[in-house]
């Protein structure tokens, strides 16, 4: 039997995400980012359609190595504004029951003793319907708003990620026992004190002495996501993440990536089919496929070269601007992200793009394929991605807000569900249950559940 196809919706709490240029569209409702009947309506719209989560990118700082300055990302809304995703969770959930949250939370510039309290407010909150998607950061721009000289570099942001985890696990994991709430009315006895434990962590980064302040929230650990695909982030990947995002504008990448991931897993002595791996796309349909081929043209007039060029140059640290757009892009080692460079370059040696032909590319939804046709057509090459490179599901980003989704939701979903390639109604509770279909804890064998205190 074939594997069922999963869906996230990529968004950001801001104008424009992954298609740069397209708010400009006279359908796009993104400048409504503001609003928040704009997040309800599109939670109502995703539950609807069966989406396992809406997956919440962020940065903390502005896209300025384009020509050394921020102006173009400014201009163009290159996720610029740009407002707190977490704040978004509690709205999205009051309206829904089953559709979970994968929040972006750089660690690099995130205390772990606050941040564990927040993610576990939010667990509760949501009845256990939060993940969150570990990142390090990649802009310089953030780590001197946040008063340092310039971000750590690449692998070291790893190290200090490993540590990271170490404590939050301990936080959420071993602070708090099973029945320390108690809730006695009689004895006057909320929490019984003996079975709450200080976690004692004195590391390379951090102390944190004390005791998590949160009880155990609905799955304690969020469902754990996690992007990076350089060979230190997959290493990473392999002792903490769930589910991994990749992006490639090919199979050949795409199918490079999910290999070293499941590889990697394995490695570490973990199941690698446990590991859900979504790839990046963007969808563009229509009742009929000359209705999607116009719509995919319109979209493409809509595309912005200098936005998507200063949104490439904040992926990868490196000047688009400095470049004729004719030149052929080369992959050069940076601290920002290396996996957005490499995915155009060495991951698929048989192609060559020059910096017009990878702007136009990302203009319209990111790194990721463009998949159009009418519900048939798009279906068809769905199955073919997912059955070609391994993958269990796509993190879908948009063209128009919130148009792209309404498409996926009306017309793709019902013609995966008459193939028995879509679910027809969630099952579990947690976020962790309708993912993995396992329990709403972390595994016995994560290393989550191993660290000591």
């Amino acid at each position: 039997m074939s594997r069922l196809i999963r869906f996230n919706a990529f968004q950001m709490n801001t104008v424009s995400h992954q298609s740069p240029g397209l708010w400009r569209h006279p359908r796009d409702t993104g400048h409504r980012y503001t609003d928040p009947d704009h997040w309800t309506e599109l939670a109502r719209l995703l539950e609807q359609g069966l989406f396992d989560a809406v997956f919440l990118a962020d940065v903390l700082g502005a896209y300025d190595v384009y020509q050394g300055s921020a102006d173009a990302a400014l201009r163009h809304a290159v996720q610029a504004p740009l407002n707190d995703p977490l704040a978004l969770v509690p709205l999205m959930a009051q309206v829904t029951t089953h559709l979970g949250f994968g929040v972006t939370c750089a660690l690099t510039y995130e205390h772990p003793y606050t941040f564990a309290r927040r993610m576990s407010t939010l667990d509760h909150l949501t009845r256990g319907r939060i993940g969150w998607n570990i990142v390090t950061g990649y802009l310089d721009s953030a780590a001197r708003n946040l008063g340092l000289d310039r971000q750590l570099g690449h692998d070291e942001r790893y190290d200090l990620a490993d540590e990271y985890m170490d404590v939050v696990y301990k936080l959420w994991e071993k602070s708090w026992d099973d029945d320390a709430v108690v809730n006695d009315k009689a004895r006057g006895v909320y929490a019984e004190p003996s079975r709450i434990h200080p976690i004692n962590h004195a590391g390379r980064f951090y102390k944190v002495p004390g005791f998590h302040l949160c009880e155990p929230s609905p799955q304690r650990t969020p469902l754990l996501y996690q992007a990076g695909t350089s060979p230190r982030g997959t290493a990473f990947a392999a002792r903490h993440a769930e589910c991994t995002f990749v992006s490639g504008p090919s199979k050949t990448v795409v199918r490079k990536y999910a290999d070293d991931l499941r590889a990697a897993v394995r490695k570490a002595g973990r199941d690698g089919d446990d590991l859900k791996i979504y790839a990046q796309a963007l969808i563009v349909t229509a009742p009929t496929e000359d209705e999607a081929q116009a719509k995919y043209e319109d979209y493409r007039n809509h595309v912005d070269i200098e936005a998507a060029l200063a949104l490439l140059s904040g992926w990868t640290g490196i000047d688009f601007g400095q470049f004729p757009l004719d030149a052929t892009v080369e992959y050069i080692e940076s601290d920002a992200g290396r996996s957005a460079l490499a995915s155009f370059t060495e991951a698929d040696p048989e192609r060559t793009w020059t910096v017009r032909e990878a702007a136009l590319f990302i203009g319209l939804g990111g790194r990721g394929p463009v998949l159009v046709g009418d519900p048939c057509q798009v279906a068809d090459q769905l199955q073919a991605w997912q059955d070609d490179t391994g993958i269990d599901g796509f993190n879908l980003a948009f063209a128009v807000a919130h148009d792209s989704m309404r498409d996926v939701v009306e017309l793709i979903v019902p013609e995966l569900q008459r193939r028995e390639r879509y679910r027809t109604a969630y099952e579990g509770g947690t976020l962790r249950e309708q993912v993995l279909g396992s329990g709403s804890r972390l595994p016995a064998g994560h290393a989550g559940r191993q660290v000591r205190i």
